[in-house]
């Protein structure tokens, strides 16, 4: 299965890194791939909980679109974004 999910707070390869790195430690997911200019996140594996991607995206600071966007989720994406960045 693939999921698209369209995130807030995404703003460049330090994100995505950060996201990517998240995300792998959900249980079934073979691949991923972010679309940085369109705020994109592609999922793919067989048995994948799509809430525990909106949970996960929720957590690291990348709400998805249409989900409550608070000051504290835009502070977790702006460490997030610093630690992929550091990191990659």
């Amino acid at each position: 299965m693939s999921y698209n999910i369209h995130i807030e707070n995404l703003k460049c390869g330090g994100c995505a890194a950060t996201i990517k790195k998240g995300l792998l430690s959900i249980e079934n997911i073979t691949n991923i791939e972010i679309d940085v200019e369109n705020s994109i996140v592609s999922v793919v594996g067989d048995g994948v909980d799509q809430e525990k991607i909106k949970e996960k995206l929720s957590k690291l600071g990348y709400p998805v679109v249409g989900d409550k966007n608070t000051l504290l989720h835009k502070a977790k994406s702006f460490v997030s974004c610093a630690t992929g960045k550091m990191n990659s």
